[in-house]
């Protein structure tokens, strides 16, 4: 009954004019980035950090909510016409999706596309809000040494599940740590690691990284990059999908949602980790595996639903424990954090507008995708024809205005300026950024719970082994960790993000 009057008091929230505009702002955005390759979620919610300065806490954090989950939806339109995912998520659905839309069945794919991103969706939401309260009501059990194993665990999660290198991942969380020590002692007030520079004297703005390595290294990057893009030139028509389709569709989209719904929670990029996982069960299940990648229709519907849900879930962690399982959630924090608001179960009870407002908004933000990326795959699809050299001296201007405006500082603007040349160093040596984002984010709140479990102990280092929950915490994080550096199971995880021949 309770779960029933939370989701009404959110209902009642998200319904306003304001919140209802903010959501569709954010699906149409995210739709709009998540067709465009090369721009994905990260990126974008980076470059529009500084706006979120002038929105109420609750429509900013929908807005950005809309984005990340609107991007799932747009990523599998430029999958299927294109051939070219417009989100990391949506590789495995160019394998069957662009197929289809060879054999003139775009129409169907999009739909079946849309219509398990929806049913993912609308699934999630309600998985978390039966999951928030009982996960919240054993956060509040925590303390400050839980609370730090709890962190540990998060970042060896994202060790373990990024791609590449397990060293190469464990030295781009160390960054990550490091930057988040520049400026100064919260306690004591000395200057750390700021070279007697006055802009560093307070510390990296958050909005600077994430715009530097993200928003400006993603514009490098893809300016060198130079995509064939075949659209599918016939007319999309015949968007409902017909009874055999649903009848083969419908058991993929319910395994996709139980799969990504459960995958999602985890560090290191769920929906991609769904989406792989969902293709590979489809293939498994498939009484003739062989249409797999020549048009298979449950290819494109449970690796779309898996992501979808998993997007959705991944909202879990951050609104329950405040720990960010991907680096859109780490954004998700810094605007929190923009707004005065710490991430943790206390946002639940101090704050139950921003909490249910959000999950609420969830049930909105996929009603108003579906009708965004159906009827308007015709625009979508003329988009896809502008130029990328058109496209990106605008952003440009936009990332520079906008994180000049955070601070007025024209420091801020040469700092991203130099975040974007150790994000494009780092990718152009298979360095993966996101688990440096997590580090960064996750340090502070680390840092103030060391030190508080610390002073609590008196300084026995060993209390974050025998208290059971912090012990037991370390010791997941150790044979993961150690699990992750077997030769055999490193060549495991590499697998898994080839695509199969």
């Amino acid at each position: 009954m309770d779960l029933i009057n939370n989701l009404a008091f959110g209902i009642s929230v998200a319904a306003s004019f304001q919140n209802l505009m903010l959501c569709l702002i954010g699906a149409l955005v995210g739709t709009l980035i998540g067709v465009l390759p090369g721009l994905g979620p990260v990126a974008t919610i980076a470059m529009l950090l500084p706006i979120t300065y002038g929105l109420p806490p609750v429509g900013a954090l929908i807005m950005l909510a809309g984005i990340y989950y609107g991007a799932m939806y747009g990523g599998s339109t430029t999958a299927i016409l294109v051939n070219i995912p417009g989100e990391s998520a949506s590789v495995v659905t160019t394998l069957d999706g662009h197929e289809m839309a060879k054999q003139g069945r775009a129409g169907p794919a999009l739909a079946i596309a849309a219509i398990g991103s929806f049913f993912a969706g609308c699934v999630a939401t309600v998985v978390i809000a039966a999951a928030a309260a009982p996960l919240t009501s054993v956060a509040l059990l925590f303390g400050p040494a839980e609370y730090f194993s709890l962190m540990v665990l998060g970042l060896i999660f994202a060790v373990v599940l990024a791609k590449g290198s397990v060293l190469k991942a464990v030295s781009m969380i160390l960054f990550g740590l490091v930057l988040s020590m520049v400026g100064s002692d919260l306690e004591t007030g000395a200057g750390r690691m700021n070279f007697n520079i006055p802009e560093l004297a307070d510390g990296l703005n958050f909005v600077v990284i994430a715009m530097g390595v993200f928003g400006f290294t993603e514009v490098l990057r893809n300016l060198e990059v130079t995509h064939s893009r075949e659209i599918v030139q016939s007319k999309i028509t015949g968007l409902m999908p017909t009874r055999e389709d649903l009848k083969a569709a419908a058991p993929a989209i319910g395994r996709g949602t139980v799969l990504g719904s459960l995958l999602g929670v985890l560090p290191g990029g769920g929906s991609i980790i769904s989406a792989f996982a969902s293709y590979t069960l489809e293939k498994k299940l498939a009484k003739d595996p062989r249409r797999f990648g020549r048009g298979a229709i449950e290819g494109v519907a449970g690796p779309e639903t898996a992501n979808n849900a998993a997007s959705q879930t991944s909202f879990i962690p951050l609104l329950t424990l405040g720990i960010p399982p991907n680096p859109v959630m780490a954004l998700m924090v810094g605007a929190m954090t923009i707004h005065g608001i710490v991430p943790g179960p206390q946002v639940m009870t101090k704050q139950p507008d921003l909490f249910w407002g959000m999950i609420a908004s969830m049930w909105f933000g996929n009603l108003m995708l579906v009708i965004i990326n159906l009827p308007l795959v015709g625009l979508w699809v003329r988009l896809l024809r502008v130029p990328y050299r058109l496209l990106y001296p605008l952003i440009l201007i936009v990332c520079c205005i906008g994180v000049y405006s955070v601070n007025n500082a024209p420091a801020d603007v040469y700092l991203t300026a130099a975040f974007a040349v150790v994000g494009y160093w780092l990718v152009k040596h298979d360095f993966e950024p996101a688990p440096m984002l997590l580090g960064f984010v996750l340090g502070p709140l680390m840092e103030e719970n060391l030190r508080r479990a610390m002073l609590i102990a008196r300084g026995d280092w060993s209390v974050f082994l025998t208290r059971p929950i912090s012990g037991a915490l370390l010791a997941i994080s150790a044979i993961l960790l150690i699990i992750a550096l077997l030769p055999m199971i490193r060549k495991k995880r590499d697998e898994v993000f080839v695509e199969e021949g």
